[in-house]
């Protein structure tokens, strides 16, 4: 069926499928608060699910010296940046937990990524950084230094291996593992920073 128009044209009725699909789109701040939570979970926990799966790979563009970046470190500075002290602490050690059973237990790198969480929450809270593209690549670059040179620390307590070797190793490890950390540090912050802003929108 066809209306005319004012301007003596003849305009298309809306076909009631694209009335009801309109009609459907609720926008999230109008969801039942349930099932915001439902989504906020479903996005953190299903980010962390990624990053797991992405440590191991290798992707082009994604390598330095058969180095990989530190998703998971990523992840905290991210979590942390936006959150009190003990939530960095705790988002760190549960995830440096995740990565020991994809690893090994010992060295752990719950202690690693526990004061990335630790340090990273301290300074938001003093309001050393700002919360942009360049500070979270720059606090990713430090944290992955500091990282790895604290999990260098425990396998040199261990005395299982020469330390000169660990510490000429590490060196390598804790820089390539910097720069393609903060290289990538966007992809992972960007996506999550803009979800968990519009969940405080949501609750404000």
């Amino acid at each position: 069926m066809k209306i005319p128009s004012f301007n003596g044209r003849q305009q298309k009725k809306p076909k009631s499928s694209e009335r009801k699909s309109k009609s459907y789109r609720k926008p999230i701040a109008r969801w039942h608060p349930n099932a915001v939570r439902l989504l906020d979970w479903s996005v953190t926990v299903g980010s962390v699910l990624l990053c797991l799966l992405l440590l191991p790979t290798r992707f082009p563009g994604t390598e330095l010296l058969g180095i990989g970046p530190n998703w998971l470190l990523i992840w905290v500075v991210a979590w942390s940046v936006k959150r009190s002290l003990w939530e960095g602490v705790v988002a760190g050690i549960v995830l440096g937990l995740l990565q020991d059973a994809m690893t090994s237990p010992d060295p752990t790198h719950a202690l690693t990524l526990g004061l990335v969480g630790l340090i990273t929450g301290l300074m938001q809270k003093q309001r050393f950084i700002q919360e942009d593209f360049i500070s979270i690549a720059l606090i990713v670059f430090v944290m992955a230094i500091l990282a790895e040179t604290i999990f260098g620390m425990q396998l040199s307590l261990i005395g299982d291996r020469k330390v000169e070797y660990i510490w000429a190793y590490y060196q390598r490890v804790a820089l390539a593992s910097a720069i393609l950390s903060s290289l990538w540090a966007p992809v992972v912050y960007y996506p999550l920073n803009l979800w968990w802003q519009k969940r405080k929108a949501i609750e404000q």
